[in-house]
């Protein structure tokens, strides 16, 4: 009858259990992490846990306590000489289990055994801290917790009026920027209107040159049309041109008489 004998025999006669064992835990130590069936693994963590903490006191007997169960001397000086100084902090639990699924074929659940302390992902996110309290604490930890407030609004109060302080600078900058390219338009509009003011003057002054020519040759052609017409009418009518002769003779024979009576007028004052 086997009352209390609650361990598990893993279907294997004691001496191939221990040597199964011994096998298990020193690819443990060596690899840091074996992929087994989680009834070998909870087999394993019994086994080689109490080893670990045998080995964080580095005696002679201890030694030779662990070297009875793992029964290799490399794998003992490992143990004690790197694991042991890796878990020296840890008070127990040196090992993890993951379980992975179930194995195609037998349908029995799979799990990697690792050591702790060797997974660095892991740590990363144990190392957080946690805060524990407790329920008689909890109006001290209300003033704990509204001062941290208070230093955080305040220290945004300053935050703000730092950036506000640092933003008027570059708003000015930028009216500097703008108030330059507006004078920048201002003269590039100026120098096509000045352009085109230059221009005119040109323009007009060619127009005059033009007007002018024309009025030059009509000037030319009426004297030249005065005379034929001159001598179209001296031939038709000789009698006309002898009697204005007579006018101008006479009006010579005038003139004298006129000009005795001024110099006269002018005597008598």
């Amino acid at each position: 009858m086997r009352h209390g004998k609650k361990f598990n025999h893993l279907s294997r006669q004691a001496p191939h259990r221990k040597a199964m064992l011994a096998n298990m835990a020193c690819s443990l130590i060596e690899h840091k992490r074996v992929n087994t069936t989680v009834a070998k693994a909870k087999a394993l963590k019994k086994f080689v846990e109490p080893l670990i903490t045998k080995s964080k006191t580095d005696s002679t007997h201890s030694r030779r306590t662990v070297f009875r169960y793992l029964r290799s001397k490399e794998h003992v000086t490992e143990l004690f000489r790197d694991v042991s100084v890796k878990v020296a902090d840890r008070p127990g639990g040196y090992t993890r289990i993951l379980r992975t699924g179930f194995r195609q074929g037998d349908n029995a659940e799979m799990c990697f055994i690792e050591l702790v302390d060797y997974n660095e992902n892991m740590l990363k996110e144990t190392k957080k801290k946690t805060s524990r309290r407790r329920r008689g604490g909890a109006k001290k930890d209300d003033t704990v917790a509204t001062t941290p407030v208070e230093e955080t609004v305040e220290a945004t109060e300053a935050d703000t009026k730092a950036e506000v302080v640092e933003d008027t600078p570059v708003a000015e900058v930028v009216e500097e920027v703008v108030e330059e390219t507006k004078a920048e338009e201002v003269v590039e509009e100026e120098a096509p209107v000045e352009k085109a003011k230059a221009e005119e003057p040109a323009e007009e002054v060619k127009a005059e040159e033009v007007v002018e020519e024309p009025k030059l040759e009509t000037k030319e052609e009426e004297p030249a049309e005065t005379e034929v017409e001159a001598e179209t009418t001296t031939e038709d009518a000789p009698a006309e041109d002898a009697a204005p002769e007579a006018k101008v003779d006479a009006a010579p024979e005038e003139k004298p008489a006129e000009d005795n009576s001024d110099e006269s007028a002018k005597k008598e004052e």
